[in-house]
């Protein structure tokens, strides 16, 4: 009667040995494919750290080879691309609305391109005129005498954009920007391409 007890414990045993064998190859293989994913994880982020710090020395050591006379250049193109400020002052004008009548306040100035005469003529170096000591010529002095003949006629061109529009038309910004376009196409016909209108500011904005 004891050997058949014996044979039925015996055979559990051995199950359970078995079934333990195959979790222990499992985690073996989970730490495996840990280690190798950090370990890819990290070359990455080395990689791009050296990546980055290599470009960064690329570009500083570019950077260092500009003449002197590059950088001149690059300073007087920036110049270049600079245009005339003109301040037209405030405006006070009846709107397009009947019932009730609205009223506008706003002062406005624009940006004009220069011309290649001016440009040649702000990038020479201006010599003193007169005796010794005398003050040079400040060439932005004939451009501002310049626009001031044209002043009358920019101004008639905004007040004209603007006393056809309405409060309503006038409330949105969509509005206001295309009142801007309209006053850049009549004022460049004032110009007749000798010059143009790059930009058209509002100040002070009061519908009443």
């Amino acid at each position: 009667m004891s050997k058949p007890l014996q044979t039925k414990d015996a055979k559990p045993k051995e199950e359970t040995t078995s079934q333990k064998k195959p979790l222990g190859n499992v985690n073996t293989n989970v730490m495996i494919v840990a280690n190798t994913v950090v370990t890819i994880v990290i070359l990455a982020i080395f990689m791009i750290i050296m990546y980055s710090l290599f470009d960064t020395m690329i570009t500083n050591k570019i950077s260092a080879f500009h003449s002197p006379d590059e950088q001149i250049e690059e300073t007087e193109q920036i110049e270049d691309e600079r245009g005339i400020l003109l301040d037209l002052g405030d405006f006070i004008l009846n709107l397009a609305d009947i019932n009730p009548r609205r009223y506008l306040k706003v002062n406005v100035a624009m940006e004009l391109s220069k011309t290649q005469d001016e440009i040649e003529m702000l990038n020479t170096p201006q010599k003193a005129s007169g005796g010794h000591g005398a003050a040079p010529a400040d060439p932005m002095e004939s451009i501002a005498a310049e626009m001031e003949q044209y002043k009358p006629a920019i101004r008639d061109a905004i007040i004209s954009v603007m006393s056809n529009k309405t409060s309503d038309e006038l409330s949105s910004a969509t509005g206001k920007e295309l009142a801007k376009e309209e006053i850049k196409e009549m004022v460049n016909t004032v110009f007749n391409g000798q010059r143009e209108v790059m930009r058209v500011s509002f100040g002070q904005f009061i519908i009443q």
